[in-house]
């Protein structure tokens, strides 16, 4: 089988992270595939190309780039014939759908679309999400990667001939506890080995309301915070915050703490970091959007958007549990993910909806 992948850009955030799991797990079972970044080159290009997974660069940023880019993805479409042209987010589902129609072969080719976000009022999206629900009955099915997006997205003109939820896939065997890189971090950062630690990890931006988890860390001095992602280097930071901007070493930084926290705002459909940090025997945190509910399930705490008190009151809370009672806790959130939200089981979904 041969897929072209259509995303909108290759940056740093959770959708190009699950393209290149994915991506790189299809390669596995001897797949082709082409993936093209609508927007400029970065780090996930390198990333795909280490995997030996075909990657092109539009370098869309005008309408008139918009338009150069176009016909070079169609003609991309047209020379590799692919059996299946996968959409990831807004610009790489309007892309790939376009291509698609000024493309040969289209009535044996698969389309797809994949919706990474829930509620974008406040993104600025509304224009395109517009013009995407114009064309949304276009694909041979929907993919959402959480319940609350696809919701969302009906209730905003989306009508897809099928729908599906396919929640993002956790690589469990490299997000697990390590008692090792938990020394080694801690080490570095010099934190003790009985502190109650944080971690916060998300790119700077406001969807994900790092302003939140500062003031609540502010309140918290006892307790110590991991603050990573794209730009938070920049933050002005309380005294047991250690801010380390991007980092490669993502599994170990969630070994070296005891609860993930999410602050975002809107927007964020299913959150990796929460699985992720759950996946590595972390107690979760998480503000109450997209499917954060549905992740988290028992093992940790919901609380309001944008309400430093109720985040203060739920960190304070798990920073006073004995350590057995994070480890019990910690081991249940693992065991969620695991069960639920293995990669294995997302990959095997993807296979099943391109070769049925």
């Amino acid at each position: 089988m041969k897929i072209v992948h259509v995303i909108s850009g290759l940056g740093t955030g959770g959708a190009e992270a699950n393209l290149l799991r994915l991506a790189t797990a299809l390669g596995r079972r001897g797949w082709a595939q082409h993936v093209v970044g609508v927007g400029a080159p970065s780090d996930h290009a390198v990333a795909l190309s280490d995997v030996g997974v075909a990657v092109t660069v539009l370098g869309v940023g005008s309408a008139s780039s918009a338009l150069r880019g176009l016909m070079r993805l169609a003609g991309i479409v047209r020379s590799y014939r692919p059996d299946v042209l996968q959409g990831w987010m807004y610009h790489g589902d309007l892309f790939a759908t376009l291509a698609h129609l000024l493309s040969p072969g289209a009535g044996r080719r698969k389309l797809f679309w994949n919706l990474r976000a829930s509620n974008t009022r406040e993104c600025g999206y509304a224009r395109i999400v517009r013009l995407c629900a114009l064309l949304s009955g276009r694909p041979d099915a929907v993919i959402a990667n959480s319940q609350a997006g696809a919701e969302y997205h009906l209730a905003h003109g989306y009508r897809p001939r099928r729908i599906e939820i396919i929640p993002n896939g956790i690589d469990t065997n490299a997000f697990r506890p390590d008692p090792q890189a938990c020394a080694r971090i801690r080490g570095e950062l010099g934190i003790a080995a009985d502190a109650v630690v944080a971690i916060h990890a998300a790119r700077f931006d406001p969807m994900k309301d790092h302003a939140l988890f500062l003031a609540a860390m502010a309140e918290l001095p006892a307790m110590q915070a991991i603050m990573t992602g794209k730009d938070t280097q920049t933050l002005t930071v309380p005294p047991n915050v250690h801010r380390l901007g991007i980092r490669r070493d993502m599994p170990a930084l969630y070994a070296a703490a005891d609860v993930v926290v999410s602050t975002s705002a809107y927007a964020e459909g299913f959150s990796n970091v929460v699985a992720e940090g759950m996946s590595a025997g972390l107690v979760p945190v998480a503000t109450d959007v997209g499917d954060a509910r549905t992740i988290i399930g028992e093992t940790g705490t919901i609380v309001p958007v944008r309400d430093p008190v109720a985040l203060v009151a739920a960190l304070a809370d798990i920073a006073a549990w004995p350590r057995d009672r994070l480890t019990v806790r910690g081991f249940a959130a693992r065991t969620r993910i695991v069960g639920q939200f293995d990669e294995e089981r997302a990959i095997e979904r993807y296979v099943e909806l391109y070769t049925a």
